[in-house]
């Protein structure tokens, strides 16, 4: 007992410190994170899950040769900044932190605005356990030592990594093969605690950086036998029906289906696109399938029709790997390409991915004229923006694919009040009234700018698509998000369905359909060059013609979720759309094996770079590095 007890003095201070975090990371995850509570032994973990990790981190200490308090104090500090990193992150993206999104340090001065609005006073709070051990620091007065003897670090380590095992098998019982779901970073940090988490995540991350280097064509074969079992037969009626003419692609930022439709104080928040969707093909059922890349996913997903990764950006990740993008193709074909964002150049590494997926030209800030007269939260303006893009087009040579990605519709949604076209929606909430203002601003822009496409002369010669890149309110509003919608609540079923975002074809000339099948963005691309009658010889993509009937569609989210023509899956639960109800998880099953099997292959083709061994891909394999460097977009 007297050994023990000894021991216990010399870790009283460490252990102080271990216990403070560990509070204060369980209070952090049940006011910060929303974790869907199951049962008692989900909150027992994500209570206990926590302590071993933090017992391990805080024991580096130990390891130092002069092992001091100030060590302790130190590693607790970074600790608590990892904490308050991912309480900031998760108010917006209602995700966690992962290495990839670490290293996208060029994105951080634009994100300040939105970063700043979710800072409040109490946030302080979270460093209130470092001022107290500073204080007991202080007060021991030198009396600071962790000098352990080899035998009773053993026995501490031993004794936190036997925690950390029984926790991980108690979190294996209640969520079996829980470490092969990367994707759903919520499930893993609710089972084995944030630190483990983050220890896991760097784990993954060298595990994908191998990835490439042991890659070989063979792997790919698989892949493209399954690509191939599901072709469909197209549709005869709409192949080639806008064959040669332009194509102007337009996102529309943060832009989710049930805003449209819908009305503040009787005012329509979006009368244009209401309008543009009986004159267009507009799939009412098109879902976003982005991750943590939010717009750069929703560009990949629409130039690739490959899937986004599950942590990360690939336009960060993967920028220099070889792909088989629409813009490539339709160069092939005799197109020019180009994407016009008024946005500094390197936000999201674009000016580096651009050339990978094969456009010719990229205008950004440099080539608008941007005063803060016309600027607004982000950046220009979304009417000013289309104003200004329509000389650029003018000098595009014909015919030009041109990708032009608005900016206004953007967190934390700022609008002068000019420019608030809308009644004020009574909330308290003022992220949502600040989105239906914002909302409505970007619908008379496009109005707008399509009455400047026609008299620019390139209306007619045109295909129209626009499409919204993912959604706008986070799970943290569904409170005024279910009153707006008149739910009583936002259940899992009805989270899934605000995923939906709009997405219009237009064609000059044609009548306008809805075409209600399951979709989603890495439908896009393949859409696409049917309707403008192109073929490629050498491709590969998971999404399909969405002018073509299939026996059973099937529309895979990133985290995992899954739409099909009858059922909805998500959060571990299967629902019969019809009644909204949960049904046999039987029923579910074999379209899992597939929404798993799709997201794996797309991860296999990213992480391993398997396009380059694509046959009908070899002229691209001979540029090197420095040949790549040198075609970026000026």
């Amino acid at each position: 007992m007297a050994p023990l007890l000894s021991t216990f003095r010399k870790l009283r201070f460490l252990l102080l410190a271990a216990l403070l975090l560990w509070v204060k990371t369980y209070i952090i995850c049940k006011i910060f994170f929303r974790f869907k509570i199951e049962n008692g032994t989900q909150e027992l973990l994500l209570l206990f899950g926590p302590l071993s990790s933090i017992l391990l981190f805080l024991g580096l200490a130990l390891l130092w040769r002069s092992a001091r308090a100030q060590w302790v104090i130190i590693l607790s500090s970074i600790l608590t900044l990892v904490l308050f990193a991912n309480v900031i992150f998760y108010g917006f993206f209602d995700d966690f932190l992962t290495i990839p999104v670490l290293f996208q340090k060029s994105n951080m001065g634009d994100l300040m605005s939105s970063i700043r609005s979710l800072l409040h006073p109490y946030i302080v709070l979270l460093f209130l356990d470092i001022v107290l051990l500073l204080f007991v620091w202080r007060r021991r007065k030198g009396e600071d030592s962790l000098l352990l003897s080899g035998g009773e670090k053993a026995c501490y380590f031993l004794a936190a990594a036997l925690l950390f095992a029984v926790n991980l098998a108690i979190a294996e019982s209640e969520r079996p093969q829980l470490l092969t779901r990367s994707f759903d970073r919520e499930m893993l940090v609710k089972n084995i605690g944030l630190f483990h988490y983050h220890a896991y995540d760097a784990l993954l991350q060298s595990r994908s950086s191998a990835q490439r280097a042991l890659a070989d064509g063979s792997k790919l074969s698989e892949i493209q036998s399954y690509t191939a079992s599901r072709r469909v037969q197209p549709d005869t009626n709409m192949f080639g029906a806008a064959r040669g003419r332009n194509v102007i692609l337009v996102s529309m930022e943060s832009l989710q289906s049930f805003v449209l439709g819908k009305t503040v104080q009787e005012e329509p928040v979006t009368p244009f696109l209401n309008q543009w969707a009986k004159n267009s093909y507009y799939f009412s059922n098109m879902y976003q399938q982005t991750g943590q890349g939010k717009t750069s996913d929703a560009e990949f997903l629409i130039e690739t029709s490959l899937y986004p990764l599950d942590r990360g950006s690939v336009f960060f990740t993967h920028a220099g790997n070889e792909y088989v993008a629409a813009p490539e193709i339709l160069q092939r074909h005799g197109y020019y390409t180009a994407v016009l964002h008024a946005n500094q150049k390197s936000f999201w590494n674009r000016d580096y991915m651009y050339p990978s997926l094969g456009f010719n030209r990229y205008f950004h800030d440099a080539d608008y004229q941007i005063t803060p007269e016309t600027s607004a939260g982000w950046g220009l303006k979304d009417r000013e923006f289309f104003q200004q893009s329509i000389r650029h087009l003018q000098s595009l040579p014909q015919p030009f694919y041109a990708k032009l990605i608005t900016l206004s519709n953007h967190f934390p949604f700022e609008l002068p009040k000019q420019d608030q076209l809308l009644p004020e929606y009574a909330s308290t909430d003022r992220i949502f009234s600040r989105y239906m203002q914002t909302v409505r601003y970007m619908d008379e822009a496009l109005r707008s700018f399509v009455e400047e496409l026609k008299d620019a002369g390139l209306y007619e010669n045109s295909v129209l698509v626009f499409y919204g890149d993912h959604y706008g309110i986070s799970a943290n509003h569904y409170q005024v998000v279910a009153s707006y919608l008149q739910k009583p609540e936002i259940r899992p079923f009805d989270a899934l369905q605000l995923q939906r975002v709009p997405f219009f074809v237009h064609i000059p000339g044609h009548k306008g359909k809805e075409v209600t099948a399951v979709a989603g963005q890495v439908d896009v691309k393949p859409t696409l060059l049917h309707v403008l009658g192109i073929v490629p010889k050498a491709d590969l993509h998971f999404g399909r013609n969405l002018f073509a009937k299939e026996e059973k569609p099937l529309t895979v989210l990133r985290d995992g979720s899954f739409i099909t023509s009858q059922y909805l899956y998500t959060a571990g639960t299967c629902y019969d759309k019809r009644t909204e109800q949960p049904v046999r998880h039987a029923a579910c099953r074999p379209y899992l094996a597939r929404a798993k099997k799709e997201l794996a292959y797309s991860d296999r083709i990213v992480y391993g770079d398997l396009l380059r061994f694509l046959a009908g891909n070899e002229w691209k394999r001979k540029e090197n590095q420095t040949q790549f460097h040198e075609r970026r977009v000026k």
